[in-house]
């Protein structure tokens, strides 16, 4: 009767995502361009609402960086808003509140953007502010010294003030022996310390040029017209040599390396991790999908492995969590990770007994191919929600473009992991999920330490 259950409920989730598939399958009119500069712009059509949202991507982020000389591209994200050649410090941010408009941005390991939602009438103005600081941003010392000094107080709250985040880093910085993904892209606070305003402006004109970025548009506008306002503004900006930027590639099998942490945390914790490829790493973009689904067989929602084995069952862990990242500029992480269940006496060597059980019972016993297609459907699902927003929709165009993938992977997702069976799951634990890759974080309470 369980069995006839399960089956029915697999079959009542296809039949509800079969109009989602298919509006996934479908590809939104794209529209994609490159100005005489190296510029390229690629503009996404969505005429539901009366909004525009435009997303400037630069090929650059903390995976850039050298040891001695990190934190600079997050650094000169903050400094992005203090003055050009047309605007003082913080003027273009007053232009654009004053018409309605969002604005913010984000760095991270393989990129660094910058982005305002706003009326698709008033897009002209995002376009211009943002060619003003391409062009013409001033980096002026005063402002600098005031704002390395913000970053450095956003490291202390964000990271040497949060034991978790502590850990990460600490975390991030061992499963990546090899490459620059180990650099923290807030950057180590000694290296904060000594950044001067002159390593900022040597950054600035290393890497940002138009034939280093990528103009995103999603929203109720027209190509054409998209077209002719991305020419007026960025077209007079002249390409410049950008430096050869390496992928960061890492040991295929380092060797099992482990970290015992105590720190001001409150509870325990159990970090995991398995150094994988990505989709820009690996020629068979079969095992690649698989790996993804792998990650949400074991904790896509509540009836995922771990959450239904570890958590309800058991009772080892009061939340565990799997997860991968395919669009990686380099090599990528597949990651684990739990709070043990204290209140049972439970400790971190059995929630790490306990992933290993669930690791090699997939290694050796293929997923049903009605679970396989539950967590497909989810996964799948989760996209297609996600798409509705066109700040989503910019997004992912976005990263894939910066981190050397294209856009058109978007419109090929579903079809890629309908591909994956049953069998490719247990190939990628296999074949990834080994000792030789791993990497394990202890992490323990201060009062915990011997």
């Amino acid at each position: 009767m369980k069995k006839l259950f399960r089956q029915v409920s697999v079959l009542l989730i296809s039949a509800c995502l079969l109009p989602l598939m298919a509006n996934a399958n479908e590809s939104a009119a794209t529209t994609e361009f490159t100005l005489d500069n190296g510029l390229k712009v690629i503009v996404r059509e969505d005429h539901r609402a009366p909004v525009v949202v435009s997303q400037l991507w630069y090929k650059v982020g903390s995976s850039y960086e050298t040891p001695g000389s990190t934190g600079l591209a997050h650094a000169l994200e903050h400094m992005m808003f203090k003055g050009s050649s047309k605007l003082g410090p913080g003027e273009s941010s007053l232009i654009l509140r004053d018409i309605g408009a969002q604005e913010n941005a984000f760095t991270s390991s393989d990129y660094t953007a910058y982005y305002q939602v706003l009326s698709s009438d008033r897009l002209e103005i995002a376009l211009e502010l943002e060619a003003d600081r391409l062009a013409g941003l001033t980096l002026p010392e005063d402002e600098f010294l005031r704002e390395i000094e913000v970053i450095k107080e956003e490291r202390r709250m964000r990271t040497d003030d949060r034991p978790t985040s502590l850990a990460y880093e600490r975390f991030q910085a061992m499963v990546y022996p090899s490459s620059s993904y180990s650099i923290p892209t807030i950057g180590w606070m000694h290296d904060l310390n000594r950044m001067t305003i002159n390593d900022l402006r040597q950054w600035h004109e290393q890497w940002y040029a138009p034939n280093n970025a990528t103009l995103v548009i999603v929203g109720d506008v027209q190509p054409e017209q998209v077209k002719t306002l991305v020419q007026r503004h960025f077209g007079p900006i002249k390409a410049r040599p950008i430096p050869d930027a390496k992928r960061p590639i890492e040991l295929d099998q380092p060797g099992e390396r482990r970290l015992t942490l105590y720190l001001n945390s409150q509870v325990a914790s159990l970090m995991m991790g398995f150094n994988v490829p990505s989709l820009n790493t690996l020629e068979d973009p079969k095992q690649i999908h698989a790996l993804r689904l792998l990650s949400a067989v074991l904790s896509s929602g509540p009836s995922a492995r771990l959450a239904t084995n570890l958590e309800r069952k058991q009772e080892l862990v009061v939340g565990a969590y799997a997860w991968y990242d395919a669009h990686t500029r380099g090599s990528s992480m597949f990651a684990l990770g739990a709070t043990p269940n204290v209140q049972n006496g439970i400790t971190l060597e059995q929630v790490e007994a306990g992933f290993w059980k669930e690791i090699d019972k997939l290694k050796t016993t293929p997923p049903s191919q009605a679970e396989l297609d539950r967590v497909r459907a989810q996964v799948i699902a989760s996209q297609v929600y996600e798409r509705d927003s066109i700040e989503a929709q910019a997004t992912a165009i976005g990263q894939l473009e910066t981190v050397g993938l294209s856009w058109r992977l978007l419109d090929e997702d579903v079809k890629a992991l309908e591909q994956v069976t049953p069998a490719d799951i247990s190939k990628a634990a296999r074949t990834y999920l080994t000792k030789s890759r791993l990497s394990v974080v202890h992490l323990y309470p201060q009062e915990a330490r011997p």
